[in-house]
């Protein structure tokens, strides 16, 4: 992938955001660190202490269109909330928040977004329409743990 001088890079996940600024040229980047902030997000069994709830119909009051008695014990259990993946969706909406009011800024001309295809497909819903005029491309992979020169190679080689 071409990644055009003093473009904007940001490489993302559900916790940790990366910005870059290419030093280098179009075809040899050169990612200089701009800002990065890391957020603390634990698995979902230590944020969530409940159990999912349950609904129950009442005694005296039979499901619609069924042949249930009135007076059998119906219940149905609600899906548990997943507090993790919550959090990692409000993070890629802070990083797209960011990118507007950078691109507002006119802080870049071009971008390119590196994350996973989940924290990615959140981003995309949340991306202004400064922001994605000045997308260059995306990148669906994981490279927030990776070294800068192993970023740098694998923007070369997509």
């Amino acid at each position: 992938m071409r990644v055009p001088h003093n473009s904007c890079v940001l490489v993302a996940d559900g916790r940790k955001m990366l910005f870059f600024r290419n030093e280098g040229d179009g075809e040899y980047p050169n990612l200089e660190v701009e800002r990065k902030r890391e957020e603390e997000n634990p698995a979902d069994h230590v944020q969530g202490t409940d159990r999912p709830g349950r609904s129950f119909v009442s005694a005296g009051s039979p499901r619609t269109g069924s042949a249930v008695s009135a007076g059998a014990n119906n219940r149905s259990a609600f899906s548990e909330t997943d507090f993790h993946q919550l959090q990692e969706d409000r993070f890629a909406a802070e990083a797209a928040e960011l990118l507007k009011e950078r691109a507002l800024r006119n802080d870049f001309d071009a971008l390119i977004v590196v994350a996973p295809p989940k924290t990615l497909g959140e981003l995309r819903k949340h991306y202004h329409k400064e922001v994605e005029k000045r997308l260059s491309g995306e990148i669906a992979k994981d490279l927030t743990n990776m070294p800068v020169e192993e970023i740098e190679r694998i923007l070369q080689a997509e």
